[in-house]
């Protein structure tokens, strides 16, 4: 830097700037932050500290390119590059922040700091493994470290190690008032089977901080797994109506209840909360496309009609989010051409959108367009593999997720009836077996991409075949007699997958028990579009097939049905 610049009255506007931030004047801590860049712009300690102000202010992207000069003109100094790497997780680059921790280790080794930012990205990631053992070098630093602790324990509930528990209370030995480890806390008690514990923390919880919905979102799932009639009329979400007494007009809080609903399939519940949020709250644009899409799915077209019709335009991710569910809501009403015109408009916006090109598939097949066959009909788009697994590490797999589902509930929000779902990644757990099972997994999903068609890039699966690829979320679902999954979608993928683990007796029960549907439209939409391809159950076969296809399966009359199911994702 030149030696005749000023040093000490930039450090004057610095202050200034930190001072206005104080004080909430975000405009005003940027400009003087500006202004002192404007003579200093490759000072690190400038740039550091403007990115740090830009972060608390909630503006994320001037934050990491303020970080990311204080790298570059810094690179050694180890704060920065911690700093660069808690924004890139923020931004939804975990993995970025992974590798840039990963390539300043031998600065970073004796900092219990970095090791617990570090392990933040590497859990981000789904590295599990990594993040495991930077918590746990964190630990070895500083026994004693908040995030560290918190860190870790939250790896040992997500990777069913016996002890989350524990490690959750050690965590708040040390920091009581940490709401999030409280909740921790409840998650892992219920994995162990303590209820009971698990509900007086929930209940706590959801009662003492109203505006929090994680909190009631897991609430909700606890008592609809152990309070007896908690379906009947939503019982099981009757908290939200607490809540919502507290924070009227509290619009997430609004949405949230009305999708804890609907994703129970209490229909005419969540028409009535909808239509109660629109009364207090008539001009806010989130309540306004909850409710429609809420009276959509009840069937009162002409409500949803002048609601949507009255949806001011917006931009960005809620436009495109408004856009879908418009769409759904024609399809409903048999306007195919209407949907295409909305889902063109959304998928112009966000390409790779799961729900709008699964909608769009529909609204094809309806107007007889060529276009759906280049979407879902090329050859391989829909396949089963055979595992590479001996019977005998088979009869150990089917062992382990069955001990699983004996804890394991009934999500809230997902395609599940008649049975259970594991919590948490199913491959980021420790036990044997599932690692031979994720390993032969991972060689069928190379064997599916190397048989698709060449590279497409206005295909929103072949745009993405040679992509790093990689499980992002894995599960098991264990279903009794009459169970069944909703027709449903994953929208965060590039593929879906169903593998049969345990199945009963087939030769007793009706044509097509079990069988994987894939392609047909869900019934609750009332259009006539049966599946696209039917895939019969067989054990140790794995189906992977696009996640823009329409899924769900027919239940069996009678026994247990046994599958795990993933999605894959392009790696972060």
């Amino acid at each position: 830097m030149n030696a005749s610049l000023d040093m000490r009255r930039i450090g004057q506007m610095r202050e200034a700037a930190l001072s206005a931030e104080k004080a909430g004047r975000a405009g005003e801590a940027k400009a003087l932050f500006d202004a002192a860049l404007a003579l200093a712009p490759d000072e690190p300690r400038l740039l550091n500290s403007a990115g740090g102000s830009a972060l608390r202010l909630g503006d994320t992207t001037r934050a990491e390119a303020l970080y990311a000069r204080a790298c570059k003109v810094a690179p050694a100094e180890l704060e920065y590059a911690v700093n660069y790497a808690i924004v890139l997780e923020q931004l939804g680059r975990a993995g970025e922040a992974a590798r840039l921790l990963q390539g300043v280790e031998a600065k970073g080794r004796h900092e219990a700091r970095y090791w617990s930012t570090r392990g933040s990205a590497e859990r981000a990631s789904g590295d599990l493994v990594a993040a495991s053992a930077s918590y746990e070098a964190c630990l070895t630093l500083n026994a004693g470290h908040p995030r560290g602790l918190h860190g870790r324990a939250r790896v040992a509930l997500e990777r069913g190690e016996g002890d989350a528990s524990a490690r959750y209370a050690k965590a708040l030995a040390v920091n009581q008032g940490d709401a999030n480890l409280w909740l921790g806390r409840a998650m892992a008690l219920e994995a162990e089977g303590e209820f009971a514990e698990a509900r007086k923390i929930a209940d706590a919880l959801s009662a003492q901080m109203p505006g929090w919905l994680d909190a009631h979102r897991y609430l909700a799932e606890l008592r609809l797994n152990t309070e007896a009639g908690a379906l009947e009329a939503g019982r099981f979400a009757d908290h939200y109506a607490a809540a919502s007494r507290a924070l009227p007009n509290n619009a997430a809080l609004a949405v949230a209840w009305i999708g804890a609903l609907s994703g129970a399939d209490c229909t005419a519940q969540a028409y009535a909360v909808g239509e109660d949020a629109l009364a207090r709250m008539p001009d806010d644009p989130d309540v306004r496309v909850a409710a429609a899409t809420a009276a959509s799915a009840a069937r009162d077209f002409t409500r949803a009609d002048a609601l949507f019709a009255e949806l001011p335009a917006r931009e960005g991710r809620a436009g495109v989010l408004a856009r879908v569910e418009e769409a759904r809501h024609r399809l409903r009403c048999r306007d195919p051409e209407r949907a295409e015109a909305l889902l063109a408009r959304a998928l112009e916006e966000a390409p790779y959108d799961v729900s709008g090109w699964g909608l769009r598939s529909l609204a094809w097949r309806m107007l007889d367009d060529p276009r759906e066959e280049w979407l879902h009909g090329q050859p391989n788009m829909v396949r089963r593999l055979p595992l590479a697994i001996s019977d005998t590490q088979w009869d150990e797999i089917k062992a382990r997720l069955h001990a699983l589902h004996e804890t394991s509930f009934v999500p809230v929000g997902q395609s599940v009836r008649g049975g259970s779902q594991t919590r948490g990644g199913l491959f980021a757990r420790t036990e044997a077996p599932l690692k031979v099972l994720h390993d032969a997994i991972l060689q069928a999903i190379e064997t599916y991409r190397t048989g698709l068609p060449p590279r497409d890039s206005t295909h929103p699966l072949l745009a993405r075949r040679d992509e790093d690829l990689a499980i992002a979320g894995s599960w098991s679902v264990r279903l009794g007699p009459g169970g069944r999954h909703t027709v449903h979608i994953h929208p965060q993928g590039v593929l879906s997958s169903a593998l049969y683990i345990d199945l009963p007796p087939l030769a007793d029960d009706a044509p097509g028990a079990g069988c994987l549907e894939v392609g047909g439209a869900p019934p609750e939409m009332g259009l006539d579009l049966p599946p696209r391809q039917i895939v019969p159950p067989l054990e140790k076969h794995l189906t992977l097939f696009p996640s823009t296809l329409f899924h769900g399966t027919a239940p069996f009359a009678q026994g247990r049905r046994m599958t795990v199911a993933f999605d894959v994702a392009v790696r972060s």
